[in-house]
């Protein structure tokens, strides 16, 4: 779906996999790329010759040569790939034909396939069972783009394609490689914007106001459960993710951008940083008071659906939350997004600072039969009219912002790109749970001891600190830096 609760871009370690092999114990499918899909066996694919580069050409794929698109099927469905983007391939080039699959289990549809050595060219990465991002690039399997990013534009021959996309795209994308160099491999195509969510409606109807502080939140939580409404919650089951998400932009509004900056380089202490543990004693205290301990068992659809009942308030989540939900959305609803509440005077960030990011990762296999056909349908994707269209069909905005140009979103997404302007330069991000599987692992975990009421905050520090101090001395593991 874009990052959905499940989807965190997964890094997990080569060792863990080893010895789970050794011991007999069964190993997540991605982790067997590295045993089987570089082995250079009778199974490999052997790739296409390219074609003649031109102005309507400019990564010179062979014209005729088809491509095998795989899409996660979950919150931004499909439509988008077959009503938009592969029709525009398609119309640049007639002569290729284009193989489509939707999934919701990534991995494994596509693990079998990288280990028999005949991937598909281009992966919609995303969902509960996505692929590991750095396996693949450790093991040589995912496409440099960097020729894509300094191809010409679809739409202008004199701009480059890293020029039509919002600043840090390109850089969100790179991965450290085993010679230390730095070279981009995924494509984070939609703008990703955070915060708590509630329904419009159900504030006007009750004259209730957003609040900007954490007294004003507190006070409306009382209002809230006044009223017999659930005021907080998320779902424990699969979307833990979700809410370490708001205590640690929480902790980055006390402390300012780089108490994140050092839980991303795995600095001494991060996760002990006293603004770390102010955000998560507060938000602990929202579980204990706010929140409905059933949530724990839940999945994210379940709670987000509860919300669209008008049982619940406020629910934390990325800007996807509204067209996953227009199923169940009854009209009037009226999606609205607010940015984390300041918890003192004294905080390093404004109300409206807030965390966004490229969201939906997309690779191209480097070793399928047309890697150049992969990057090319890239090519088209970022066009305006790939932007637009993707834009028209899932009410999303991309990091093309030419393809947003003149059109209007719908209510949720028109309060998160509102609130996006408003933050103008207080925009922050995090990179953990893109770097590495096991931190974010053992933070969705702590996360719901802490907000189930099982463990204090300094436990909930303690615990994930732990974990990223045995990452940081494990030199299987590729650590990376922003």
């Amino acid at each position: 779906m874009s990052v959905t609760p499940e989807n965190p871009v997964d890094l997990s370690r080569r060792t863990v996999l080893r010895r789970a092999a050794a011991v007999g114990l069964a190993v997540p499918a991605v982790g067997l790329l590295g045993a089987c899909a570089t082995s250079g066996g009778d199974g490999e694919t052997e790739q296409v010759s390219g074609g003649t580069k031109s102005a309507t050409n400019p990564l010179g794929i062979k014209e005729d040569a088809p491509i095998e698109v795989i899409i996660f099927n979950g919150g931004y469905g499909e439509k988008y790939a077959t009503d938009v983007h592969e029709p525009l391939y398609k119309k640049a080039f007639p002569k290729s034909e284009i193989k489509h699959q939707a999934t919701q289990a990534v991995s494994t549809v596509l693990q079998p396939r990288f280990a028999g050595g005949n991937p598909p060219e281009f992966v919609n990465n995303s969902g509960e069972k996505f692929l590991d991002f750095g396996a693949l690039v450790n093991d040589g399997q995912l496409q440099d783009l960097t020729e894509l990013w300094d191809a010409p534009s679809v739409d202008d021959p004199n701009k480059k394609v890293r020029d039509t996309v919002i600043p840090g795209v390109v850089e969100q994308g790179m991965f450290t490689t085993a010679d230390g160099g730095r070279k981009p491999f995924v494509l984070y195509y939609v703008s990703t914007v955070y915060g708590i969510w509630y329904s419009g409606k159900l504030f006007k109807d009750n004259g209730w106001t957003a609040p900007t502080n954490w007294e004003q939140f507190k006070a409306l939580c009382e209002q809230i459960k006044a009223k017999g409404i659930t005021p907080y919650g998320y779902a424990g089951a699969n979307a833990a993710y979700y809410q370490w998400n708001v205590i640690l932009t929480q902790a980055a509004k006390i402390g300012g951008p780089d108490v994140l900056k050092n839980i991303d380089n795995l600095e001494d202490g991060a996760w002990k940083q006293e603004a770390v543990l102010q955000a998560a004693e507060a938000w602990a205290e929202i579980g204990a008071k706010y929140s409905d301990k059933s949530f724990e068992g839940l999945k994210h659809t379940d709670v987000q659906l509860r919300q669209n009942q008008g049982k619940l308030a406020f629910y934390p989540s990325g800007d996807w939350l509204e067209n996953e939900q227009k199923k169940d959305t009854p009209p009037g609803f009226n999606y609205q997004l607010m940015p984390v509440p300041s918890l003192t005077a004294s905080d390093k960030l404004p109300a409206n600072a807030i965390r966004a990011a490229g969201g939906e990762g997309y690779f191209v296999s480097a070793k399928s039969k047309n890697p150049r056909g992969g990057m090319e349908y890239m090519r088209q994707m970022l066009s305006k009219a790939g932007a637009r269209g993707f834009t028209e069909t899932v009410g999303a905005a991309t990091v093309v912002p030419a393809g947003s140009e003149g059109y209007e979103f719908p209510p949720g997404v028109a309060s998160s790109q509102a609130a996006l302007k408003a933050a103008g330069a207080n925009v922050f991000n995090m990179m953990f749970d893109n770097w590495y599987k096991e931190l974010d692992t053992e933070a969705r975990t702590a996360t719901n001891e802490l907000m189930f009421g099982r463990i204090k905050a300094d436990a909930f520090a303690e615990r994930i600190q732990k974990r990223a101090d045995a990452i940081k001395k494990d030199t299987s593991v590729t650590k990376f830096k922003r």
